[in-house]
């Protein structure tokens, strides 16, 4: 397979995923719903995906076209990849070990732990996870699923804008958080600059905001309410430059804005998301992003782990 994440790339890991992969839902919608000036707005509901998270895409390009040997596959997480590499391992039968920092949610872990993975908490951030992570599949000699820098893992998440297109075909800006850049960076080598991608983080975590500021990935602050999802310390290698060249801006929210989004978007719509998986959405409702009169504006939901809603009613 090339190596170039380009469209013709993701086609091909399209074709290999699609029978493990949910074809998740968009909403319709209009700025005037959320108390904003109007504007054509469309919600790409990926938190519904398989273990709650765009990253079953990446995780099931990698074990279906690396070929994991019998030692099975390793993976270091703030959650959501460990989820996802645990959850595509039970479906292919494979062995699974996750590691995940201190500050992984308890809904995350809990989650890996249901798909039957062997789970290992280490560390204050993912950096620390992934040390661990890389040492164990050098001794066990299980294969390394890196989250966000590796050509399989970007090309699946590319799957999504694959699918996006064709629900939403007349989209001008998507909006899109960030954290070690594998989601934005296949989502740019889809789009290719024919629709507008903005890059969303916190900005206690401005990764790519700083890597393109210096001209390469280099480390960033880890510090955000959304750490456990957008705060791996620094993007990817291989996004980067998809990133200079597809992504037309990046805007940073606060903590704040990110916690309203997610409570916005519970009461406007009863969509359950995590606080990473609402930073997209935190950059309109707080102004970060301010769409032109009728600019068709696409955002990425993605993170259902969480435990955010009180079913008692209470």
């Amino acid at each position: 397979m090339s190596l170039a994440i380009d469209r013709s790339a993701i086609e091909r890991v399209h074709a290999a995923i699609a029978p493990y992969i949910r074809v998740t839902p968009i909403v319709n919608a209009d700025g005037a719903d959320f108390a904003l000036p109007p504007f054509p707005l469309t919600l790409k509901l990926e938190q519904l995906q398989h273990a709650g998270s765009f990253k079953t895409r990446g995780a099931f390009a990698n074990l279906l076209l690396r070929h994991p040997p019998k030692a099975g596959v390793a993976a270091a997480s703030g959650g959501n990849h460990g989820a996802a590499v645990a959850y595509a391992a039970m479906r292919l039968a494979l062995p699974a070990r996750i590691f995940v920092p201190t500050v992984s949610s308890p809904a995350k872990i809990d989650r890996i732990r249901s798909y039957g993975a062997e789970l290992t908490v280490t560390g204050a951030r993912y950096a620390e996870a992934l040390a661990a992570s890389v040492e164990w599949a050098s001794i066990s000699g299980a294969l390394q699923v890196h989250a966000f820098d590796q050509f399989e893992t970007i090309a699946g998440q590319g799957t999504l804008g694959r699918e996006l297109s064709a629900q939403a075909p007349h989209l001008d800006t998507i909006l899109v958080a960030v954290g070690g850049g594998g989601l934005i960076g296949g989502m740019a080598a889809w789009y290719a600059s024919s629709a507008r991608i903005v890059a969303v983080e916190p900005d206690g975590a401005p990764t790519l905001s700083e890597a393109l500021k210096a001209g390469q990935p280099i480390d960033a602050p880890t510090g955000s309410v959304a750490a456990d999802s957008l705060a791996p310390r620094r993007v990817g290698e291989l996004m980067f430059p998809i990133a200079q060249a597809h992504v037309d801006r990046v805007v940073l929210v606060t903590d704040d804005a990110i916690l309203r989004a997610q409570r916005a978007l519970w009461d406007g719509l009863r969509i359950v998301a995590e606080p990473g998986g609402s930073a997209a959405f935190a950059a309109l409702l707080s102004g970060a992003y301010r769409p032109a009169s009728g600019e068709r504006v696409a955002v990425v939901v993605s993170g259902a782990n969480t435990t955010a809603v009180d079913f008692a009613g209470r």
